[in-house]
């Protein structure tokens, strides 16, 4: 344990339970639901509404080998072949094995797959897929629908839920085992202020991190608490270098900040080309795949062909469809793109890449088990080892689910007890000088110049003293004479500070290109160096500590795995 913890109040309220999940979107209500089935009492907490989360965003689909033709194994391989060399095979076997059974489980729980004219799951193909694997919903609102029949089944089987509650660190018992959360509830909840969720076992399912960069298809819930936590925490987090960029978002402007549209990578899949402004289709003799490349090499292709004509943004040819196309298969990216001025039936779309996916997160083993024992974690704010060094477009929902339902059979086997937790936060350990929320674009402007689409020594040292500088000030107001008033704006903004810190260390040591880390200055993959994952901690001066692990395997989590 660190000894680290966020500047809070003590908690004024505490709740006991046997799991608290800590996230509302694909993987924490599916793991929440299977924790509650198995008789164990289950907490949820979220921060904002139950539905609000990433999930609900993700337009293409859920990948599954559930065609006629394909197999787990052809699924296997073009995971492997997107993960650049740095996926566990092991992991990787698990999800595609598991998945389609996951998948029937989810439809059984209520959500609607579209379907063709003969009952069965239509199915659509992605970036790197062989294959038409893509299961889809309401045309590209798969996640809404994933995340409405998941939020219904929560609600009819009466679950404790706390929403509007951002969770700040974990409670841990005199052995160093986990023993809950804490929180604060944000005005609209069942309680007030900073409170307590005292449970043996805490699930973290908090999502990505897409806002530690300006322009992210992230909502702005996105940022980086549960790793954050789990640092603090003395968890080890691995792969953070490893942001997916999604190519295709709609381009907004320059200076555009915040959460992007998607423009869904399915658009594609269904025949759409990418072009420059005369028209040419840049992706051809880039890739076997042309625009159905991984995303990495697409979203570097596009960065290229901006670079060389000095273009802010390319463009999505997708009139060919025509109207009925559109409106029937793509409705929720055909009413953003019109709500911004741009009719995709008759113009092309222009697009540019923006910060979409966190490959990297909290180290954890098959079983969804961390390096502190009692925390685990799934989905986007997890590192399993599926996604190697680029995560195969559509795997992420499927990931959710399958390591969920695995975490929720390890809870329920082991039943660990309840124990006290050794000491409350805000009473113990050293609490973190806290950023005023003003920091946050700062952090943003420095972490898109400097660790973005593009990196190189260079751009990565400039963001690693910008950083520190902001790390610095804080901490040096030893008289408090310029203390942040603790509050969600101010605890978010610090989350993002570390994350962006233990991201800039890991992607300085990465000297390689690999997957979605683009080194301009390193463009060649080393794969006698580069075939190894960066495990960090934060140590606790909370300055990171960046370990190379010794083969392309993960370490085990546990010294007696």
């Amino acid at each position: 344990m660190t000894g680290i913890r966020l500047t809070a109040p003590a908690p004024g309220w505490a709740i006991d339970a046997d799991v608290v999940v800590v996230g509302s979107g694909v993987a924490g209500l599916t793991a929440a639901l299977r924790c509650a089935a198995a008789g164990l009492d289950t907490v949820v907490v979220t921060k904002a509404r139950l539905d609000d989360g990433s999930t609900r965003w993700a337009q293409g689909g859920i990948a599954a080998a559930l065609g006629e033709g394909d197999t787990p194994e052809q699924h296997l391989d073009d995971t492997l072949v997107a993960g650049a060399g740095l996926c566990d095979e092991e992991a990787v076997r698990t999800l595609v094995t598991e998945g389609p059974d996951a998948v029937r489980r989810l439809i059984g729980t209520g959500a609607h797959f579209d379907t063709t004219d003969s009952g069965d799951i239509a199915l659509t193909r992605e970036g790197g897929h062989h294959r038409r694997r893509i299961a889809h919903a309401g045309g590209d609102a798969t996640g809404a629908e994933i995340s409405r029949a998941l939020v219904g089944a929560v609600r009819e089987a009466a679950l404790h839920t706390i929403e509007n509650a951002l969770v700040l660190d974990l409670l841990t018992d005199a052995e160093g085992r986990t023993a809950g959360v804490s929180l604060h509830v944000m005005g609209e909840g069942q309680h007030d202020g900073v409170g307590a969720v005292r449970a043996p076992s805490v699930v973290l399912a908090t999502g990505g991190m897409g806002q530690v960069f300006s322009a992210t298809t992230n909502p702005s819930v996105s940022t980086g608490d549960g790793v954050a936590l789990a640092l603090r925490a003395g968890a080890e987090v691995s792969d953070l270098e490893f942001v997916q960029f999604h190519p295709t978002v709609l381009f907004l402007g320059a200076d555009s900040e915040g959460q992007q549209p998607l423009v869904s990578e399915a658009v594609r899949g269904e025949g759409a080309h990418l072009v420059d402004a005369d028209g040419v289709r840049f992706m051809v003799g880039q890739h076997e795949l042309a625009e159905l490349a991984p995303r990495d090499i697409v979203a570097k292709g596009i960065t290229r062909r901006m670079h060389e004509k000095g273009a802010e943004h390319m463009y999505l040819d997708a009139r060919h469809f025509g109207a009925r196309m559109w409106e029937q298969r793509f409705p929720t990216i055909l009413a953003a793109c019109r709500a911004h001025g741009i009719d995709p039936v008759t113009e092309p779309v222009p697009v540019a890449p923006a910060a979409h996916y966190a490959s990297g997160g909290v180290r954890t083993d098959l079983r969804g088990r961390t390096t502190v024992p009692g925390l685990y974690a799934c989905g986007e704010v997890a590192c399993t080892g599926v996604h190697g060094a680029n995560r195969l477009a559509s795997n992420s929902l499927l990931e959710g689910l399958v390591f969920a339902e695995r975490i929720a059979a390890d809870i329920a086997e082991a039943r660990p007890p309840r124990t006290e937790p050794a000491d409350a936060p805000g009473d113990a350990g050293a609490p973190v000088p806290l950023l005023s929320p003003e920091a946050r674009t700062a952090i943003q402007r420095t972490m898109s110049r400097g660790a973005g689409v593009l990196r190189s020594a260079d751009s990565l040292a400039t963001a690693a003293d910008e950083l520190e500088a902001l790390h610095r000030e804080a901490a040096a107001d030893v008289d408090g004479s310029k203390a942040v008033v603790p509050g969600v704006d101010a605890w978010e903004v610090t989350n993002l500070l570390l994350v962006s810190r233990v991201l800039v260390a890991a992607a300085r040591q990465r000297e390689e290109t690999r997957g979605c880390h683009w080194r301009e200055d390193r463009p060649d993959r080393d794969d006698a160096h580069g075939r190894r994952h960066l495990v960090v901690r934060i140590a606790p001066d909370r300055t990171p500590v960046v370990h190379r692990t010794e083969t392309a395997a993960f370490p085990p989590v546990r010294p007696s795995d």
